[in-house]
């Protein structure tokens, strides 16, 4: 058994990472409750303790600025980002600007992310250039200190529409849940929402009396997604169709899409890390019952090309399913 610091023991973030896939205790580091990675690391957990029979545990954390660094120290076994902050987090780029966590590797992709600046229904902001016309009275969610890549994404969506955070009255948050509960609360006009997460619903439910939330959409045409892409090179802008089932989609909207990717320690035990990928890309339709957006994921597209190297275990099993790797 690999020797782990007491700090992970008792943050029980890796409980056993040797043996047979029967024995192994591991921790996946997630995102607070009602995020994108605390709904992604129940499902995950879930299908690991049910299909592989590891003994997954998600472990709630403040964001990926946190627990990122665990993972590469390995202090935790798995978690979760985008495909960008990956890239940033391995460099020490980005929001991880001058604290480069070399000993991260890829696990793959679990499904394409979807997100975007998000609007009570009745405020007038449908699109990019209504946030325009009207910036310097909005407040907008900032700074997200736990979770900073989410204040690229927003700066991404903003340069979308030729703008920058200081074109607007700014209100700092700690984290992404509190991010969008800002807006539920009424203390922020614009943050970021991804699409279906479970806070975004909450938003959604208390801002019935104003017609529940509404996406901003983006400016897709090739200038805007050029200024966009400055921020935010391996995301796109997707068209969403309206849809009255899903909060913020009353109407059409053009939004964020970027790989959702797990991260593991360059020195997780490789039989791990295979069982773990076979678990993933063997049971989307016991993933998709946990959690909708696995339906976007498929096994096939699990291992495109990146900066961070995959782990060894993942590669295996991507050879032996026939999966290509790097495309």
């Amino acid at each position: 058994m690999r020797k782990l610091t007491t700090t992970a023991l008792a943050a029980g973030f890796v409980l056993g990472l040797a043996g047979t896939a029967a024995a192994q205790v591991v921790g996946i580091a997630t995102g607070q409750a009602g995020s994108l990675g605390h709904s992604t690391g129940q499902a995950v957990a879930k299908v690991l303790n049910l299909k592989a029979g590891i003994a997954a545990r998600p472990q709630p954390m403040a964001g990926t600025a946190a627990y990122i660094p665990l993972i590469n120290r390995g202090e935790a076994a798995f978690g979760f980002c985008n495909a960008v902050e990956a890239e940033y987090a391995l460099n020490g780029t980005g929001n991880f600007e001058g604290k480069p966590n070399p000993d991260l590797r890829m696990v793959g992709v679990m499904f394409p992310l979807r997100t975007g600046l998000m609007a009570a229904a009745d405020a007038g902001l449908g699109t990019i250039e209504d946030v325009k016309a009207k910036s310097k009275d909005l407040k907008i969610a900032s700074e997200y200190t736990a979770s900073s890549i989410i204040a690229y994404y927003i700066a991404g969506a903003l340069a979308n529409g030729g703008m920058t955070y200081d074109d607007f009255q700014q209100i700092p948050v700690a984290n992404f849940v509190q991010g969008m509960q800002a807006l539920g609360d009424g203390l922020v006009d614009v943050t970021l929402i991804s699409l279906n997460s479970a806070a975004g619903k909450k938003v959604n439910a208390q801002l019935q009396s104003r017609g529940g939330i509404q996406y901003v959409s983006l400016d897709a045409s090739p200038e805007g997604q050029a200024r966009f892409k400055e921020f935010l090179p391996a995301a796109s802008i997707v068209s969403m169709k309206a849809n009255e089932k899903i909060a913020g989609l009353q109407k059409a909207a053009n939004i964020i899409e970027i790989p959702w990717v797990m991260v593991t320690n360059k020195d997780a035990p490789d039989e791990l890390v295979y069982n773990v990928t076979k678990a993933i890309a063997e049971n989307n339709t016991e993933l998709k019952k946990a959690f909708g957006a696995f339906g976007r994921g498929k096994a096939e597209a699990m291992a495109p090309a990146h900066a961070m190297a995959y782990h060894p275990g993942a590669l295996k099993y991507y050879e032996e399913a026939g999966i290509k790797v790097g495309e």
